[in-house]
């Protein structure tokens, strides 16, 4: 069941029940080329999310979502699917290494610490979406705090009795008239205030009370890991020692953007945070776990298999459907969509135990890119990165075209590397980009105002020599 909050939920869920699994790969396809089966996949996969929000709650507790295992060389898109698809779903996202758990010689990370993680993630989501909504209060009330400091209001003197202001007489039970000076005050207050918006005063100095972040410091001794502990030290230490300030000198706008981060936090109510977040990671996070062949057990191995295996047999409780305790509460991992993926050049998928194998009933093959890819990648994605070097010699007023023959040679040079060397997929052509771009890159300050074109002849021209040379090559591209 996908969460939403209140502030735009309506029309969110409105766009988002919309979609349909043709246009999500649609979506998708703005943003990654080719993959068709991994994003048809993908795309079921959120569709199917949408249908059981529409269950009744008993049924739609007993549908789990069919989580995915991606099969492909690197650089063919596997992450960037499934980052895009979480974007699109606005759901908490996470990807980690299956490697990070092991490594030979010494014990990895806590397998839960994933789950840790994707709360930490959703939970900021949640809070920098609800800073939206107390924004303009917050900058209110840290203007009306510097004022303060800049104009510190001046108590009235208490008149004695029979004393008489502003023709009433006071005995103690008359009330006063304002007195005469709070007029002068206020309009002082408001030209103040209006060179502060000015931005007049930004240079005076000033000096507010800072929260002191330096706590004594002190060592745990424990056979466990600080993850297993679950306990956090930066939580802890205030209740202990209490919230000490100290007075600090700054400029008035640096104290000003202090003061509204002071007032967003102080406005924004962490307990209600706390409770969509995890709702969002309960019922639409999306963990990509990657290199999941590395700890594919190889036939015959000895030694670090056995390691291998048990970081499986850890992971399996938590993609099977477990509880895991975070210092936000506790948390079920039921209906979180989990995408594994690897490239299984040395192992194979059969590789992994058997429990495993059948979390993942969703197998997809990524397949290598081809010459013809490499230049819809150059130029067809939304971010593609033509449209990025354009952009970045744009900033130093150089005018950078590209040819249509001059993407096709980036592109064939791309692939020929790829053959030959290793093959590092799309994140190839960044590499061989640079190359083609660096003296234009390196002079782009002293050439503001000019115009220039990459043609074929100048991409042969910076890449044939390095090319030719296959020593070279593997060093360089």
């Amino acid at each position: 069941m996908a969460i939403y909050l209140p502030s735009a939920a309506e029309e969110e869920q409105l766009a988002l029940d919309e979609l349909t699994p043709r246009e999500i790969v649609a979506e998708l396809d703005k943003h990654v080329i080719g993959q068709k089966d991994a994003k048809r996949a993908v795309a079921i996969a959120l569709r199917n999310r949408m249908r059981r929000q529409k269950l009744a709650p008993d049924l739609a507790e007993e549908i789990l979502p069919k989580n995915i295992l991606m099969i492909g060389p690197t650089g063919v898109g596997k992450t960037e699917i499934a980052r895009r698809l979480a974007k699109l779903a606005n759901s908490p996202f996470l990807k980690v290494e299956a490697s990070k758990f092991t490594e030979v010689g010494y014990v990895g990370r806590d397998v839960e610490s994933m789950v840790r993680d994707l709360v930490e993630i959703a939970i900021d989501g949640v809070r920098e979406e609800k800073l939206g909504d107390v924004a303009d209060k917050a900058e209110l009330n840290a203007e009306e705090r510097l004022l303060d400091i800049l104009l510190p209001p001046t108590p009235a003197p208490r008149p004695e009795p029979g004393a008489t202001a502003g023709g009433v007489v006071i005995d103690g039970s008359t009330a006063l008239a304002e007195p005469s000076s709070s007029s002068s005050a206020s309009r002082t207050r408001e030209k103040l205030r209006q060179q502060l918006r000015e931005g007049k005063l930004d240079e005076r100095m000033v000096e507010i009370d800072v929260r002191e972040r330096n706590f004594p410091s002190f060592e745990i001794i424990s056979n466990q890991g600080v993850e297993e502990m679950d306990v956090n030290i930066k939580d802890m230490l205030p209740n202990i020692f209490g919230q000490r300030t100290k007075k600090r000198k700054m400029k008035v706008n640096e104290a000003f953007e202090y003061l509204i981060q002071e007032e967003e936090q102080r406005l924004i109510d962490m307990d209600h945070v706390t409770r969509i977040a995890i709702d969002r990671v309960e019922n639409s996070g999306i963990v990509f776990l990657d290199e999941i062949d590395k700890i594919a057990g190889r036939e015959g191995g000895h030694g670090p298999d056995v390691s291998r295996e048990g970081v499986q047999r850890d992971i399996l409780p938590i993609v099977e459907g477990t509880t895991v305790n975070t210092r936000y509460g506790m948390v079920r991992t039921d209906h979180i969509l989990f995408i594994a993926a690897g490239a299984f050049h040395v192992s194979k998928p059969s590789d992994l135990i058997p429990e495993l194998q059948g979390r993942f009933p969703i197998r997809v093959e990524l397949r290598s890119l081809t010459m013809e890819d490499f230049v819809r990648i150059l130029t067809e994605p939304k971010s593609s990165l033509v449209k990025q070097y354009t952009a970045l010699l744009d900033t130093e007023g150089v005018k950078l075209d590209f040819t249509p023959e001059a993407l096709e040679e980036v592109a064939r040079f791309a692939f020929r590397v790829n053959e030959n060397t290793e093959n590092i997929g799309a994140r190839r052509l960044h590499t061989i980009m640079e190359r083609v771009l660096d003296e234009l890159s390196f002079d782009a300050p002293e050439k503001k105002g000019q115009q220039y074109t990459v043609d074929a002849d100048y991409v042969r021209k910076m890449l044939t020599d390095i090319v030719k040379d296959q020593d070279l090559s593997r060093y360089i591209l």
